[in-house]
């Protein structure tokens, strides 16, 4: 089948042990259902999966991809939930501790056909178009998670979102306007910034500039470059939601700040099936959708990969295959 693979992994060099090609079919677990995948989306977890993050290097070849849409065998068009719980396991699918993702213990979603556990699959929606269903089980899912369910601020609160062009931030923020909140962005690229705009965001500032003035929660998926500014961002109470650390994840702890200001810092990572079939009736009640930046055939993965990694795209990047 065609697939989209982990060949090799380089930290200097990820895209070196990228392939477009083909593979064997891989063989199904007990339970597991085939989806004929028709579109499939990048996310920043492919490039960490060929850096050699989370993915050992014994179960290369390894085909990439944790987002996906397609049909089951029993021609029902569905969405894939990409966060795999352990046999037997009952609630929140993201506290397993042996939880993996698609692409890491599995084979991924960027390829003709995956195969996946049955109670990972969600109807699509007819609203839905295959690439924008591909969009949501990562990047889209974790943002909903970090609003509605990890966040303590309320619609109408103001908060303030790192980064203005990723997956996750652009989520955010037409998540967060669409729900009422008063949202602002910061970020390096001006025209990334004047695109959150057309987002819902309501003011965009430079990484690192002086707010008006101090927001409710910060959601930050940068790490080290934008942790001090995330923090002296916050309101006294105020709540800083991270879901990742691009640019590195030792930042400086700023306890002073944490408890005298009684700060909260609270992680989130991905979601619950509960949780994306939510994030579906959400967007189908307001009309949002996940911003694509670009839509190609599987067998140019390459320039998505390599758009992403060079820091271009703005929004989500979806194969069609």
């Amino acid at each position: 089948m065609r697939a989209v693979y982990a060949q090799s992994q380089s930290q200097e060099d990820p895209l070196s042990g990228l392939v477009v090609g083909e593979l064997p079919v891989s063989e199904p677990e007990p339970g597991f259902r085939r989806v004929r995948v028709l579109a499939s989306a990048l996310n920043q977890h492919d490039l960490w999966s060929l850096r050699g993050v989370g993915l050992p290097a014994e179960r290369l070849p390894m085909v990439l991809g944790c987002d996906g849409a397609g049909v089951d065998d029993e021609g029902r068009d569905v969405i894939i939930h990409s966060v795999v719980s352990s046999p037997g396991w009952e609630g929140d699918e993201t506290l397993d501790p042996r939880r993996t993702l698609l692409s890491e213990r599995y084979a991924g979603t960027m390829a003709d056909e995956v195969w996946v556990p049955e109670r990972n699959l969600i109807p699509k929606p007819a609203q839905l178009s295959f690439e924008e269903a591909a969009c949501l089980s990562t990047a889209w899912l974790t943002a909903y998670r970090m609003l509605f369910t990890v966040s303590p601020a309320a619609p109408g609160s103001t908060v303030l979102v790192q980064g203005a062009g990723g997956g996750v931030a652009t989520a955010l923020v037409s998540l967060a306007s669409a729900a009422g909140y008063r949202v602002w962005v910061a970020g390096r690229n001006p025209g990334k910034l004047e695109h959150a705009r057309s987002l819902g965001a309501e003011a965009v500032f430079e990484i690192g500039a002086r707010l008006p003035e101090r927001v409710d929660t910060v959601f930050d998926s940068v790490g080290e470059a934008t942790w001090s500014h995330s923090l002296k961002a916050l309101k006294p109470g105020g709540a800083l939601v991270t879901c990742g650390a691009t640019s590195g994840g030792n930042p400086p702890a700023d306890l002073n700040r944490i408890f005298f200001l009684q700060l909260k810092v609270l992680g989130s990572t991905m979601g619950t099936k509960a949780e994306l079939q939510r994030l579906i009736g959400f967007l189908l009640a307001t009309g949002v959708r996940p911003e694509i930046d670009s839509v190609l055939p599987l067998e140019e993965a390459a320039k998505g990969f390599r758009r992403l990694n060079d820091g271009e795209a703005t929004g989500k990047i979806v194969f069609r295959h």
